[in-house]
This record gives C-alpha cells, sequence and structure tokens, in this order.
C-alpha cells in the first residue's frame, strides 16, 4: 500500500503531464488513484507495526484534503478491515491544492492565457503548446509574444535580420529563440528574416617556426568559405577555455583552437581539422566537460581527451571547487549515458558526480600548468 507522500508525487506527475492539454479540453480529470493491494498474509505479517498506522494516516490525510477515498473490507486475523484502496481527484484545481508549490497560481495564469489566445487566434491548432512554452513567461513576456505575431501577421519582414525587426522591447536574442512560437500563432512557414551568420572557430597557431617568421598568431575560419590555414597541423589541441587555447606554449605543426560549447558540428565541417594526425579534447574535470567531450564526439571530430584522466584529476584536486561558472554549487546528479565516452573517461565522470564523493567535484583546466599541458602532447 502507498503512503500519502508516494500519492502525492503521483498526482504531481499527472498534473504536470496533463495541466495543458486538460484547460484546453481533453479532460484528464477526475482520475481514480490505486493504493495498491496487499495479501491476507502481508497484511497480518506488518499490520500492528505498519499497515495499522498507515490506514489510520489515510483517514486522517483524506479528511484535510479534496479528495475520496475508497476502501475494500478485507480479512485480517479474524476480523474485517476496511482497508485504503484508492483516492479519487475530481478536478485539477483540487489536485493544484494538494501538490501546491505554486501549481493553484500557475492554472489560473494557464486559463486567463487561454482565453487571450482564443480571442486573438481563434484558430490556433497547437494550444496546448504555446501555453506549456510560455508557462515561465511573465505577463510581460507573454504580451510581448501576441504583439511579435501580430506584426508579422501584418508586415513583411523579407531581408531583415533579427535586430532590425522594428517591435519595441524585442531584441534580437528573444526573436531568435521565440521563432517556433510566432510561426506556431502566425500560421506563417517562414519569418523571412535572414539567417544567422555562418558559425566559425577561432584559432592560435603554435608553430615557433611560423611565429618566427612572422606569420598570423591567430585565425578563424568560416563555414562555408574556401579556407586553407597557413599550414597543416600535425597536432590540434580543441581547448574548452578560450584563454588556455590562445596561451599555449609554442608546438611544432600545432594550432590551438577555441572549443565552442557542448558539441563539435561547427569545427567538423573543416578536413583539415578533424584529419589531423593527432587531434586532442582539453576540458575541465567536471561533469559538463566529460558532455562536452562526449558531444565532440557525437558530432564527428574524433577527439582524444588530453589531462582528464584519473591521474591528473588526483594530481590537481586539491586545487579544485565545488562551485560550476557561476558560482553555483555542484552537487551528486545521476550520470547521464554519454556512450562516446571511454571505459577511462566513464570511471572519472562517475566518481566526480558520485553521491559518495567527497572531494572536489571540478578541477578547472587553468589549474593545470601550461607546461604540462605541452608535454603531454609531444
Amino acid at each position: 500500500m502507498k503512503d500519502p507522500e508516494a500519492l502525492l508525487a503521483d498526482i504531481k506527475r499527472r498534473l504536470d503531464r496533463t495541466w495543458a492539454d486538460h484547460i484546453t479540453g481533453t479532460p484528464a480529470w477526475p482520475h481514480h488513484f490505486s493504493l495498491g493491494s496487499d495479501s491476507k498474509s502481508v497484511l497480518e505479517a506488518g499490520w500492528q507495526d505498519t499497515y495499522h498506522p498507515l490506514r489510520r494516516r489515510w483517514v486522517d490525510w483524506a479528511r484535510t484534503q479534496p479528495v475520496t477515498l475508497r476502501t475494500e473490507p478485507k480479512r485480517v486475523y479474524s476480523t474485517t478491515q476496511d482497508i485504503p484502496a484508492s483516492i479519487t481527484v475530481a478536478t485539477i484545481d483540487a489536485a493544484a491544492h494538494i501538490v501546491g508549490e505554486g501549481w493553484p497560481t500557475r492554472l489560473r495564469r494557464a486559463t486567463d492565457r487561454l482565453a487571450v489566445l482564443q480571442v486573438r487566434h481563434p484558430d490556433l491548432d497547437n494550444t496546448p503548446r504555446i501555453l506549456r512554452a510560455t508557462d515561465g513567461y511573465t505577463d510581460t513576456e507573454f504580451e510581448l509574444l501576441l504583439t511579435a505575431a501580430h506584426w508579422f501577421t501584418h508586415n513583411d519582414a523579407t531581408g531583415l535580420t533579427p535586430r532590425q525587426v522594428p517591435i519595441p522591447g524585442i531584441h534580437a536574442k528573444w526573436l531568435n529563440n521565440s521563432r517556433s512560437l510566432i510561426l506556431n500563432l502566425t500560421g506563417l512557414d517562414s519569418l523571412g528574416l535572414l539567417p544567422e551568420h555562418p558559425p566559425r572557430i577561432h584559432f592560435t597557431y603554435l608553430d615557433p617556426d611560423h611565429r618566427a617568421a612572422g606569420g598570423r598568431v591567430h585565425d578563424s575560419a568560416t563555414v562555408g568559405d574556401h579556407f586553407t590555414p597557413a599550414y597543416q597541423p600535425h597536432v590540434v589541441v580543441i581547448s574548452e577555455n578560450k584563454d588556455t587555447a590562445i596561451h599555449f606554449p609554442p608546438l611544432t605543426g600545432g594550432i590551438a583552437v577555441e572549443g565552442d560549447g557542448f558539441g563539435g558540428k561547427t569545427a567538423a565541417a573543416f578536413p583539415w581539422l578533424t584529419h589531423a594526425l593527432r587531434l586532442y579534447y582539453w576540458g575541465d574535470i567536471d561533469a559538463h566537460g566529460y558532455e562536452i567531450l562526449n558531444g565532440w564526439r557525437a558530432d564527428g571530430v574524433p577527439v582524444t581527451s588530453m589531462l582528464m584522466d584519473r591521474a591528473t584529476y588526483d594530481t590537481y584536486e586539491p586545487y579544485g571547487t565545488n562551485t560550476d561558472k557561476r558560482n553555483q554549487p555542484l552537487g551528486p546528479t545521476d550520470p547521464k549515458p554519454l556512450p562516446h565516452l571511454t571505459r577511462e573517461e566513464r570511471a572519472v565522470y562517475e566518481l566526480i558526480v558520485s553521491d559518495r564523493h567527497t572531494r572536489h567535484r571540478r578541477v578547472e583546466q587553468e589549474r593545470i600548468p601550461l607546461h604540462i599541458a605541452q608535454q603531454s602532447v609531444t
């Protein structure tokens, strides 16, 4: 038999899964939640210590909540007892009241926004999606979305960049992030905006002879351009940290590439980079570092990790930290699949995210001297 805490989690999951569909016309409430069923022998074995107190808890809990408790008569020893069997939550508002955590306010806000959408966009196909996507919006942000949809419905933005769209209060990043919602509201196939500029990589030439001859030190390459680096690198080091890439020590035939987030699709577009004889990725020894490493490989960049092994962690862990780049505390977390990690990399990753780990969960790559990095690739 479940306890009230387990039922509360069930109600919360169903509420989270169904609220947008329910308030837009696909009923998900009332709902009957089973409390489970135990055999006579199990009931008798735990009656005094478990089931009798739990039965009282259910009766007391149901009296204080907007629910209906259904019991079933069951034989326990030589008596018949009314055993809690299910709980019925009649309405979504009752579910929101039971769960709390701001749910009543969220539902009221969503209901108000549904009314606005039905007036301004009566032919909208996927209202639940809009409500879910804007659930975290402030009222100002929601109104801004509707304003943008109205503008694109009545104006032609062909040839404009996101920055050039003349809607007060809108900036390019918000518009880029909101495109799919605006398309859904307007029914347009495209907003007509110019595409974002093609992605590029930034890198530093490390070869001492090239630099001594007056060759340029820093360079960039744009996807789609015909580009050949000053020399075909024998060694490429992709560094998670920009400063580490820029200041990497001299390296014969080497190029240091500035990393770019959680994937390598941009770098994968340059054969001179992916075909280097030795191709390394160097990131922080933390959960994100291994997730980024996995992402580079998933995107087709066949990197070998450097200075992300257990020996490096043990050596530099005393200089580590338990906060992330935003100075938020790092705690244990469930390890992600990350299928592109090696067994050794996986072992360190699981170590630093484990709830049993008591040492630092993050060692920034800047904590490792650059001459050590240089030695590791020569």
